[in-house]
């Protein structure tokens, strides 16, 4: 393999430029208060974690985690999500807590997916759990709280997909007793959206003709509490029935959170995790072909590190909302002060713009800088301001929406 060149970096991941950064800031920010309102606390974990704890609960298959060695051997991984990390702190850090616990974070994670086209081996995620609670008000919650989200990230049309792993369990296990094989066989084909090979697999199996039609069926069961009702005439096995039962009781709750519009309901839906054990869902916006959101139902989990409770919980995919939605905004709310000064005009300049950075009415919204101008850019900038139309100005490729300038001790200026 030949020596990567001085400006290559590792495929997978990429460099966030100043309007990028300031865009992806804004959308964590504005999320993290959203969850914030709603009664849930950010936490950081480590970047690292036990491949003999967190990497093995997380989950993510060996051939996607980035694995390293310490100085004494053991095996490390980069983090491929922020639910196992937490489930560790809530059964060790906070295991004198009180359940139900709200945690939410933003962190970068990490999945070695380099050679598949289009994928990032490392992104930004903002997410929350929702720990000791196992009501369909919790699921309910956090599905709210997902949708309250996205638009407190400045989506506006998107619509959340739930579904239930218990329906499909249940159905499949109905209709498949005991063939295992098949039965992951088919959830592969359904966690892909792969329809077609859904189809052409049920048509391999040893099936009633009317079961494989009941089969090919679930396909189309999507949209609202009447999809519901049509489930539980499809199998009376008791694990998809209480599945489809979870599902109506969420749905009753949505109604009363006012969000019922931008939720539907999907059979199919399987969640890409295998900790989930129950209530899934993603969230799909408008003009993108892949989720901005995900999460769901993980009862299992805690107790692999010895404090079982159920919890739920989900994550925003923050830099495809960065994708989604552009740095445009960030950079055009921005205001940017520049103050030129010559050597008489220097203390003057640098405290007005001491001044600007200290008030509390400016330096939220405002960037100041000062730069020492020689002869030749004192002349260019006082033209700028002679000579200004009300358009932009622009000093050394930035653009900039006010200049001052103090040269030869008086100040001279321009708003735009």
């Amino acid at each position: 393999m030949s020596k990567p060149k001085v400006f290559e970096k590792p495929i997978g991941v990429k460099d966030y430029l100043p309007h990028a950064v300031v865009k992806l800031r804004q959308i964590e920010n504005q999320v993290l208060a959203c969850m914030s309102s709603w009664g849930y606390e950010q936490i950081m974990t480590p970047t690292m974690e036990y491949y003999d704890t967190v990497g093995v609960a997380s989950s993510t298959s060996d051939q996607k985690l980035f694995k390293l060695l310490n100085n004494r051997g053991t095996t490390l991984v980069l983090r491929s999500d922020m639910t196992a990390p937490i489930a560790r702190v809530v059964a060790s850090v906070l295991k004198d807590v009180q359940f139900p616990i709200r945690l939410s974070y933003h962190s970068n994670v990490f999945r070695a997916i380099e050679e598949e086209a289009g994928r990032e081996a490392e992104f930004f995620q903002t997410g929350v759990e929702l720990v000791g609670d196992a009501s369909a008000e919790a699921d309910a919650e956090v599905v709210a709280l997902a949708i309250a989200s996205l638009k407190a990230a400045g989506v506006s049309r998107f619509k959340i997909a739930i579904g239930h792993v218990g329906f499909l369990n249940g159905l499949f296990e109905e209709a498949l007793p005991g063939q295992t094989e098949a039965q992951e066989e088919l959830k592969a084909y359904l966690l892909g959206r792969d329809y077609v090979g859904y189809r052409e697999c049920l048509r391999g199996l040893t099936l009633s003709e009317q079961m494989r039609l009941e089969l090919e069926g679930i396909i189309r069961l999507r949209g609202g509490q009447e999809i519901c009702d049509q489930a539980m005439a499809l199998s009376l096995d008791a694990t998809a029935q209480a599945s489809i039962k979870h599902l109506c009781e969420m749905w009753d709750v949505l109604d009363a959170y006012g969000v019922r519009e931008h939720v539907l309901i999907d059979l199919t839906m399987i969640g890409d995790f295998k900790y989930y054990t129950g209530m899934t869902f993603e969230g799909y916006a408008a003009d993108l072909g892949f989720p901005v959101a995900s999460g769901g139902r993980y009862d299992n989990l805690l107790q692999q590190f010895g404090r079982p409770a159920p919890a739920t919980g989900f994550a925003i995919k923050t830099t495809r909302i960065l994708e989604l939605i552009g740095d445009a905004a960030g950079e055009a709310s921005e205001q940017k002060i520049l103050i030129g000064y010559d050597a008489e005009g220097r203390q003057a300049a640098l405290a007005k713009a001491r001044e600007l950075r200290e008030s509390t009415e400016e330096s939220a919204a405002v960037v100041v800088m000062t730069e020492r101008m020689d002869a030749a850019a004192q002349l260019a900038t006082q033209d700028a301001v002679n000579t200004a139309d009300g358009g932009p100005l622009q000093y050394k490729g930035v653009t900039f929406t006010k200049l001052l300038t103090y040269f030869g001790g008086a100040q001279g200026g321009t708003a735009k």
